[in-house]
């Protein structure tokens, strides 16, 4: 499967964000898991989101109660809703994919297929 990012951009603190990730090649409704993880400039690639099957979903602390990760099978997309961003969420914004469900949904080294990333930037 391929898959590409966007939405990204540069936005104010407060402000709200929807990112997408198109799949091709594969329909995402045959993956157990996808995700949102982020990174930020000289920092590690860190966990944002992830959804099990059809509904059940995962955050981090950071972002729960603010992000909101869905998936609509019909378009083949993966989507990230940010609410009320913050600058501390400026990153390049990665999605991702794994056919089978792993208990370490936090993990990106357990993840099959990347996106190329897309640019959030949020000022104060």
């Amino acid at each position: 499967v391929q898959l590409q990012a966007s939405g990204g951009g540069l936005v104010q603190a407060g402000d709200s964000l929807r990112l997408s990730c198109a799949a091709s090649g594969r329909t995402l409704s045959g993956y157990s898991a996808l995700g949102w993880f982020r990174q930020a400039p000289g920092k590690e690639r860190e966990f944002v989101a992830a959804v099990r099957g059809s509904s059940r979903t995962y955050y981090a602390d950071s972002v729960k109660g603010r992000f909101t990760i869905s998936r609509d099978n019909s378009k083949n997309t993966l989507y990230l809703q940010m609410n009320t961003v913050k600058p501390e969420d400026t990153a390049v914004y990665y999605c991702t994919v794994r056919l089978n469900w792993n208990a370490q949904y936090y993990n990106s080294g357990h993840y099959d297929n990347w996106g190329q990333g897309t640019l959030v930037t949020v000022s104060s």
